[in-house]
């Protein structure tokens, strides 16, 4: 691995600033997951904040093993497919189930489920 004294100035400060920003985005949202009330509302603070930061701190990691490397390192953009992908689904699937298992229970405030469409669909 090389050191961080091989970066140019003009490098090191994106770097450093997309790693700032990524850490920031990930401390909101955990701190959005430990202070929001109710578990639909803490799905989305961790979701979208640190989704947006980890998003950053690769861009952060690319530029700078780019530029160290003098050569174009682009694996971190299959580590950004799979996060890309993943946490809306999970979102989505940890909602449902969690949807599911209050409507089975009869929570309060809970929405029914959509009637089935005249056509057959079960609609969204």
């Amino acid at each position: 691995m090389t050191g961080g004294a091989s970066v140019p100035l003009w490098a090191a400060l994106p770097v450093a600033l997309l790693v700032l920003l990524g850490a920031a985005l990930g401390l909101t949202g955990s701190i959005g997951l430990l202070r929001l009330r109710g578990f639909y509302e803490r799905l989305h603070a961790p979701t979208l904040a640190t989704t947006l930061g980890i998003g950053s701190i690769l861009l952060a990691s690319m530029l700078f093993f780019s530029v160290a490397q003098t050569r174009p390192v682009v694996h971190e953009v299959l580590i950004t497919v799979f996060v890309v992908i993943t946490t809306p689904v999970t979102l989505m699937l940890l909602a449902r189930a969690a949807l599911h298992r209050d409507r089975t229970e009869g929570s309060p405030g809970v929405p029914p489920p959509l009637a089935p469409a005249p056509d057959g669909d079960a609609g969204i």
